[in-house]
């Protein structure tokens, strides 16, 4: 790594930067003042290499800052969980609810925050929780008998996730003429805190037709701000699962690809019991897991990450 002037302008490299130049000025100093005199010649090249070397270390010291603040930059700052019912019918939009309250517990449980952006969309924020949730991408299956089912067959239904990981910034550019922007009232369940103005916001992006509603704030700025965050995510996981594709014939996929439309878990109601199909395993007591303990299914996905790296 080169030195650069640059680095004074970064509040957390600058003073760095400055005892790097000022150990330049009194090495060209202190060769100044040997002179032609052959033993003060080799002190002072003995001095100069000692702040030479402290200048290397310098730049290791600026290296590792730069590169700790381009990761807070691409680190998400959180973590939104959008659940769509699948095939099922009403068996379907039931799961998919249950998913949700499933995520919302686990995130209490952890200690994160929660956000309904709308419906069956939820936005989670704390440390980790992108780590712990980026594998729930995909179509959860459910096998249970509903209640309204008599002959007590049993029902396969289906949800999908999309986990969409909120960077602070992101490459993505948006021009402003390909997004239509639609407003409406936002409501709560039962009719309940029913808004009177059209504070919730719907925006199309037209060159992809990604749509994103939110209707989690308390005015049109806000959920316009949250719902353009929600589109670059879902516009930068566009982007990754088609180059995902491209290389999938030599990428390890262990894990699975991330695609919504990968099988990944069934939830199976009479064995009592989670199978993650990436993982062939399984895990029981299925009331308790849909109340939120979760942990032994991330700590699995996570150790099986680390282990193909």
């Amino acid at each position: 790594m080169e030195y650069s002037p640059d680095f004074k302008k970064n509040f957390a490299t600058a003073y760095l930067a400055e005892e790097y130049e000022r150990l330049d000025k009194e090495a060209a100093e202190t060769v100044e003042a040997a002179g032609g005199d052959d033993s003060l010649k080799q002190m002072a090249a003995e001095e100069v290499a000692l702040k030479h070397a402290r200048q290397h270390e310098i730049l290791g010291e600026i290296e590792q800052i730069l590169k700790k603040e381009e990761e807070e930059v691409v680190r998400p700052s959180s973590v939104v969980l959008e659940l769509r019912a699948g095939a099922g019918g009403d068996e379907a939009s039931l799961f998919a609810q249950e998913l949700r309250e499933m995520y919302l517990k686990y995130a209490e449980h952890r200690g994160w925050k929660t956000r309904i952006i709308d419906d069956l969309t939820i936005e989670v924020i704390g440390k980790e929780a992108y780590s712990a949730l980026r594998y729930e991408t995909g179509v959860h299956r459910v096998q249970r008998v509903p209640i309204t089912e008599k002959s007590g067959r049993v029902h396969t239904s289906t949800a999908s996730i999309a986990v969409l990981p909120i960077r602070p910034s992101s490459k993505v550019e948006i021009n402003p003429s390909d997004i239509e922007m639609e407003f409406s009232k936002s409501g709560g369940a039962g009719g309940q805190n029913v808004n009177k103005v059209e504070t919730a916001v719907r925006l199309i992006h037209k060159p992809t037709g990604i749509d994103v509603r939110s209707s989690s704030e308390r005015n049109q700025l806000g959920n316009r701000e949250k719902a353009m965050q929600i589109l670059i995510a879902k516009i930068d996981l566009m982007r990754e699962e088609e180059e995902a594709k491209k290389h999938a014939a030599t990428r390890k996929a262990q894990i699975g690809t991330g695609d919504r439309s990968e099988k990944i878990r069934t939830y199976n109601y009479l064995q009592d019991r989670l199978t993650d199909h990436r993982l062939k395993e399984s895990w029981h007591n299925l009331p308790k897991i849909l109340a939120g303990s979760l942990d032994d299914v991330v700590a699995a996905l996570l150790a099986q990450e680390a282990l193909i790296g």
